[in-house]
């Protein structure tokens, strides 16, 4: 029975994908920070599927740090077996401008985004090299394709993340370890619904209305992408061709978003 480990599974994306791989008869492990949100999330995942919640294992660990998560992985693994699945969803956002950010939420960010999952794979990559088997999804954003007003520690974090899938995937390939980097947009979450009312003005014009995608959608796309073995998983044709062409369309809209952005500035003068 395949054993899928994900961080951040206690809500938004990562509890969703654990919905679909409880629904398809895995063994679910769950990490992330706040004990009761993941009783929460594993009583749920139980009533909803019609599981024992006995099949769904939880630990609670902050990934920025590395022994707690390490910790957290090898309980994961003791109770169902070795990971043949790892996702890291477990994510957090602090929008702002560099210069008036504190330090402490820019680092916290690449603590948490990519550090993070940096840690989670560490546990886990070794014993899927052995075994010559796995599946690593690493979760950036589509602020990890262009960078946005007002997110440079968040886009600094999932940026960073795409860079590391790149050189991971071709170090993991001859053991047979498949690495994989999605690209998610907006998505209806509990940490959106906090981040919305923090994004500067200039991000909100940047980015536009769009309507978000909800948490089920983007989880269907990336367990299918998974079962696939697929690298790079975009969502909707604009980050499609962000992340195909970038080079060529991110002039374009720069100059359209500084554009914008100056705009704003004229309007509060």
């Amino acid at each position: 029975m395949t054993h899928v480990i994900i961080t951040g599974g206690s809500s938004g994306i990562g509890l969703a994908i654990a919905d679909l791989y409880a629904a398809r008869g895995a063994k679910i492990s769950l990490i992330a920070r706040s004990p009761g949100p993941l009783e929460a999330a594993r009583a749920a995942i139980a009533a909803r599927n019609g599981i024992d919640a006995n099949l769904i294992g939880i630990a609670s660990a902050d990934v920025a740090d590395e022994g707690q998560i390490s910790a957290a992985m090898h309980a994961c693994e003791t109770l169902f077996g070795p990971c043949d699945i790892l996702v890291t969803a477990a994510g957090i956002v602090h929008p702002g401008r560099f210069e008036i950010l504190p330090s402490a939420d820019f680092n916290r960010q690449m603590a948490t985004n990519f550090h993070g999952s940096i840690h989670a794979v560490r546990a886990v990559y070794d014993g899927m090299c052995r075994r010559r088997n796995g599946s690593i999804m690493l979760v950036s954003s589509g602020a990890g394709l262009i960078g946005v007003y007002g997110y440079a520690g968040y886009c600094a974090s999932k940026f960073a993340l795409h860079g590391f899938a790149e050189a991971l995937r071709s170090e993991a390939r001859p053991s047979g370890v498949r690495v994989s980097v999605c690209f998610p947009p907006d998505t209806q979450t509990p940490q959106f619904d906090g981040e919305i009312g923090l994004r500067p003005a200039e991000a909100a014009i940047v980015m536009g209305k769009v309507r978000p995608w909800t948490a089920e959608a983007v989880a269907s796309r990336i367990v299918a992408a998974i079962a696939k073995g697929r690298f790079e998983v975009f969502f909707g044709p604009s980050l499609h061709v962000l992340g195909r062409f970038g080079s060529t369309v991110k002039p374009v809209l720069n100059w359209w978003f500084d554009r914008a952005i100056r705009s704003i500035g004229r309007t509060r003068l």
